[in-house]
């Protein structure tokens, strides 16, 4: 069987990028899958919320097939790509006739589109939900998201796939964490990923600040780069505090030696575009704690194999709690990370997942 394969790979800034090269190579393996256009038996696409992902959603409505959503979101993607008459014709195509003055109003406030909940309540899904031959998804909220605009859309849940390069050696893990400054006997906590509100840095640094006025060695990692300019600027002076370690974008594979360098990772998202985490996955697959907001979105995680924190007016004690407790009983970290690893290890294997994807694309077939 001939698959048509369309998604931004790499160097392309994006984590669907990292997750297609992997899901690439494996379905190599079991059929012949060419990227772009080609005389396909069945297409498969991997479909973000941002611009990446623009030539891809418009070849996935023009010869529809199988659709990856890595957020049950795709707003932000239309306010990215669209001029005013062509977003408010979509959502008005999503939503009624009654909602054309919405749209306005959501267009004229894009500014505040990171934080605002109405771009996170309207996902915007219909017209690819309701084309497209199988719409994938990994977690039951993203599949919720797509049934509530298109109940007769057929959506698999498939697990985010986890594969990792090599394993950095322990010597670069210490001398990176010397590098940093950071002493191996410091609880280190990190943030990964593109900073955007959703992040919730705020939030993390205030619950830090917490955790060091009590007295606790930690430290925390800062690590990717902003896509929100009002928000670095906020968050910009916070840099200078003690123990607060500030890196950029760096290469998969630095990506992968911080990571594997850190104690416990803190990956918080809302509002949620109903996405599942790709550094959350990483992180467990690493056997590394990690703290989540509470959601539909990781319900499959086993209770023992993460931290969930609630979001609402609790959520920075509720996080503080939850790392001065990590920093302070660094044997129960461990045994959470064992526990995480475990579940990835059985759920989110790259060779399972590509199984998954072949078995849905066969279905799918002309």
């Amino acid at each position: 069987m001939k698959v048509g394969f369309f998604s931004p790979l790499p160097p392309a800034r994006t984590g669907v990028a990292d997750y297609s090269a992997a899901l690439l190579g494996a379905l190599r393996h079991r059929g012949d899958v060419k990227t772009g256009r080609v005389n396909s038996a069945v297409n498969l696409y991997q479909i973000g919320n941002n611009r990446f992902h623009r030539e891809a959603y418009r070849c996935a409505i023009a010869r529809p097939g199988v659709v990856t959503l890595h957020d049950a979101l795709l707003h932000h993607l239309f306010l990215d790509t669209a001029n005013a008459d062509e977003y408010i014709k979509e959502f008005v195509y999503n939503y009624g006739e009654w909602s054309r003055n919405l749209a306005w109003e959501l267009w004229r406030d894009c500014d505040r589109s990171g934080v605002d909940p109405r771009y996170f309540r309207y996902a915007m899904l219909r017209r690819i939900a309701e084309v497209s031959r199988a719409i994938i998804v990994h977690n039951p909220r993203a599949a919720t998201i797509v049934k509530e605009h298109v109940p007769t859309a057929r959506v698999v849940e498939i697990p985010h796939l986890f594969h990792p390069p090599g394993f950095p050696f322990e010597t670069e893990i210490v001398r990176l964490r010397e590098r940093l400054g950071i002493s191996t006997r410091t609880f280190l906590f990190a943030v990964f990923g593109y900073l955007r509100e959703s992040k919730r840095l705020p939030v993390v640094m205030r619950a830090f600040e917490k955790v060091r006025a009590a007295g606790i060695d930690a430290a925390l990692l800062i690590a990717g780069e902003f896509v929100s300019f009002d928000l670095e600027c906020v968050m910009r002076p916070l840099f200078s505090l003690p123990n607060v370690y500030r890196v950029g974008h760096v290469p998969e594979r630095e990506f992968w030696l911080h990571a594997a360098s850190v104690d416990a990772c803190v990956n918080l998202r809302y509002p949620s575009a109903g996405e599942t985490s790709g550094i959350g996955v990483r992180l467990m697959g690493l056997a590394k704690p990690v703290i989540v907001t509470a959601g539909e979105e990781c319900s499959r995680i086993p209770e023992n194999a993460c931290i969930r924190v609630e979001p609402g007016p609790g959520e920075t004690e509720e996080l503080a709690q939850y790392m001065a407790c990590l920093a302070q009983a660094p044997l129960l970290a461990r045994e959470i990370g064992r526990q995480a690893a475990a579940h990835i290890q059985e759920n989110h294997s790259l060779d399972a997942v590509a199984d998954q994807y072949w078995d849905v694309l066969l279905s799918c077939r002309d």
